[in-house]
């Protein structure tokens, strides 16, 4: 049974530290740091050290892992995949807005 209190909510306001980002994600430390280098996870501040990262990171980290894991990816591989992972995540978001602004044209002017 999982315990309420064991549940950890990945948004924006969080945030932790890039030791718990590794353990929570399985990633190695120079995997981390090729992400980050390539803006793909992006601390919060970037001239501080030690990092910290929003908490919605963890998530990105893990399928970062489950990528090199499952495809057997290099760095380079696992940051090509997200990077365009992203991609496709940001035109999605896209063609989802411009699909809600066509309907609500149609539904104004129809």
């Amino acid at each position: 049974m999982v315990n309420v209190a064991d549940w950890l909510w990945l948004n924006d306001e969080g945030f932790c530290s890039a030791q718990h980002l590794l353990e929570y994600s399985g990633l190695a430390a120079d995997e981390l740091d090729d992400l980050v280098e390539n803006g793909v996870i992006t601390p919060i501040d970037k001239t501080s050290r030690p990092q910290s990262f929003q908490l919605h990171y963890i998530s990105v980290a893990r399928l970062a892992r489950r990528l090199r894991d499952d495809f057997e990816l290099d760095r380079r591989g696992i940051t090509l995949a997200m990077t365009l992972i992203n991609r496709i995540n940001e035109l999605e978001s896209e063609r989802n807005r411009l699909r809600a602004r066509l309907i609500h044209n149609r539904a104004n002017y129809g």
